[in-house]
């Protein structure tokens, strides 16, 4: 599984990685987390608003944090 977490690093955006780190850790899910703050990065992947978590190649979440349900719903498949 591949989790990208996008934002330049502002507080809302640590808040999202930290989530997504501590949830896919508590749950035991095989994944790799990546944190892009590269804009020029971000925007390759269509997504204009942040934080914004991409699952396997799927935008999942732009502009909030995201819960704790709504990431292991993501990571189910």
């Amino acid at each position: 599984m591949d989790i990208k977490v996008l934002g330049p690093g502002c507080p809302k955006c640590k808040t999202a990685e930290k989530v997504v780190r501590e949830t896919i850790k508590n749950s035991n899910i095989n994944a790799n987390i990546e944190k892009i703050s590269d804009p020029m990065k971000i925007a390759s992947f269509g997504v204009f608003g942040t934080p914004a978590i991409i699952v396997n190649g799927d935008v999942k979440s732009v502009g909030k944090i995201p819960s704790e349900e709504e990431i292991l719903e993501w990571t189910k498949d």
